[in-house]
């Protein structure tokens, strides 16, 4: 049996969709079997972001009984595995979010990680998305919203009896004002998995024509290098930087004493 992870912020606008796509990547690159779901059945999104959009089946057809969830399970980048919510506004009010712990207990010795991308809110189809889980890992800025936001998230999981292993603090620019990672831990009660740096090249992986996942792209990103330590925290394994993302990580060297030196 895998591991049932939701994704969860509380808060809508902390990368949390970002960090489910990239996260499963990373993972698939350590050679677990990864499938992540767009839990989102109102607001989906995971499937832009991974340039994967207009998939013909997609979780609200199973959700409604009239596709099997193997048939809406589709190959992503890196070998990771998607399940896409679709954007018919009518199908997610026939839509019983309730089915979701059946279908994804159905698929869950394929994988190793079942990674589920939670709505923002305490909304009925984010309490099914949470209940479908084994665990829940939150995510938040480094500020006092969207801390009190996350909190809120962890206390909704608490009471539907689903463990809380942790939290990645994302966008995190080491600024005045922001909460420092000790006092997050402290407010949360939880272990901090992964601090994600604010990183352009999140940013710029949405403006090319097709859009490219930073895991893709750019892996030596210092928000790549992040996200690929707590994937390797997620499962007990050590971290490793292939060549390419060596290069990456020299060029970003090289940069800053080309800068220093004109």
């Amino acid at each position: 049996m895998g591991r049932v992870i939701a994704i969860l912020s509380g808060k809508g606008g902390v990368g949390k969709t970002t960090i489910t796509a990239e996260l499963g990547i990373a993972l698939a690159k350590r050679n677990q079997k990864v499938c992540v779901v767009d839990a989102d059945v109102a607001m989906a999104n995971l499937s832009l972001l991974l340039n994967m959009q207009g998939s013909p089946i997609t979780l609200h057809d199973v959700l409604l009984g009239e596709s099997s969830v193997q048939d809406a399970i589709y190959d992503g980048p890196m070998g990771l595995k998607l399940i896409p919510s679709g954007l018919s506004i009518e199908n997610y009010r026939r839509v019983d979010p309730e089915r979701l712990s059946s279908v994804i207990e159905s698929i869950s010795n394929q994988f190793d990680f079942i990674l589920l991308d939670c709505p923002a809110g305490i909304e009925k189809s984010v309490m099914a998305a949470i209940a479908a889980a084994d665990e829940v890992l939150l995510v938040t800025m480094p500020n006092s919203p969207s801390i009190a936001d996350a909190l809120k998230a962890k206390i909704t999981a608490q009471r539907l009896n689903v463990k809380i292993i942790g939290v990645i603090v994302n966008f995190v620019r080491h600024e005045k004002g922001e909460i420092k990672f000790d006092d997050i831990q402290k407010i949360l009660e939880l272990p901090v998995f992964g601090l994600v740096p604010y990183d352009q090249e999140i940013r710029r992986s949405f403006m090319f024509e097709k859009i490219s996942p930073l895991m893709v792209r750019n892996p030596g990103s210092p928000a790549a290098l992040s996200i690929q330590k707590t994937a390797a925290k997620l499962a007990g394994l050590s971290v490793k930087i292939d060549e390419g993302e060596k290069r990456g990580i020299l060029a970003r060297i090289f940069g800053i004493f080309k800068k220093k030196s004109q």
